[in-house]
């Protein structure tokens, strides 16, 4: 079980750590809220062993870690804000339960509070997060209008890989940078992570097309793969999710077999095999 992981473990310990530093406020409450909710804290895990992957050491990047956890956690507030979203991770999201302003304000603190955590790290990686944060920004402003123009599949595509997969990339991209991987690596490690992404989100949306997905609950919802396929959706959704994770599983076997490469594949097949176990 990936909740047995030691990085699932230092992650889960970082974000405690954080939320008890913080000073007594509705903020913290809320800040609690969006946490104690779940989250299966794959993107930092992924960080995390990118970097040990190359040898890294997990405390080292840390920071880098709980950074995309918040900015992720962020995205799901603001999310939730421009598509009504009701319930999140099965409770009651933040929009819902503290309202507009609320959750306004927290996904701003914790878009803050990850730059901060960011900070300290080489150039190159502040760059990495730097580009993943605007990557989905541009997403999210391409899914919120999916539902008002002619949205093809190139254009679905286009929307998942920065809204979604961008951030995956940016994990393994950030964790390889700072387990000290060549560029040759750095870039294999990021085309693995868009690639697990991708998959990942067209999982999510076959699941949310055959109302599987119970987790979750949004008033507005944007147009996704199954939607514009029509004919077929499922299996030709499905059919791009295993190219897409078989490029991942490729690429992750491309590296010396260690624990830390068998925990990657392991990812992969929790975030997609797992999932796609759900449709059929």
């Amino acid at each position: 079980m990936i909740t047995d992981w030691y990085e699932y473990r230092l992650i889960n310990g970082a974000i405690v750590s954080m939320i008890d530093n913080l000073d007594e406020s509705n903020l913290k409450r809320i800040v609690r809220h969006v946490f104690e909710s779940g989250g299966k804290r794959i993107r930092p895990i992924i960080l995390i062993l990118s970097s040990e992957l190359f040898g890294g050491d997990a405390d080292e990047c840390i920071d880098a870690a709980l950074a995309i956890e918040l900015i992720h956690s962020a995205s799901l507030i603001h999310d939730d804000i421009l598509d009504v979203g009701l319930v999140r991770r099965g409770v009651p999201s933040v929009y819902k339960q503290f309202g507009l302003a609320a959750a306004i304000l927290c996904g701003d603190f914790l878009i803050s509070k990850s730059i901060e955590l960011i900070s300290k790290y080489d150039p190159a990686v502040i760059q990495d997060f730097g580009r993943a944060g605007m990557s989905m920004s541009e997403g999210e402003a391409l899914d919120v209008n999916s539902n008002e123009t002619d949205f093809s599949e190139n254009d679905y595509f286009e929307c998942i890989s920065k809204k979604t997969a961008s951030l995956f990339a940016a994990s393994a991209c950030m964790g390889s940078r700072i387990g000290g991987a060549p560029a040759q690596s750095v870039s294999r490690c990021t085309e693995f992570g868009m690639h697990l992404g991708m998959a990942y989100q067209i999982i999510d949306d076959i699941l949310e097309c055959k109302e599987l997905q119970h987790e979750k609950k949004s008033e507005n919802t944007a147009t996704t793969l199954p939607h514009i396929l029509k004919h077929d959706a499922i299996d030709l959704s499905i059919k791009a999710v295993q190219h897409h994770v078989d490029c991942s599983k490729h690429i992750i076997n491309s590296f010396d077999e260690t624990e830390v490469r068998t925990k990657l594949q392991k990812i992969v097949d929790y975030m997609t095999s797992d999932l796609a176990g759900a449709v059929e």
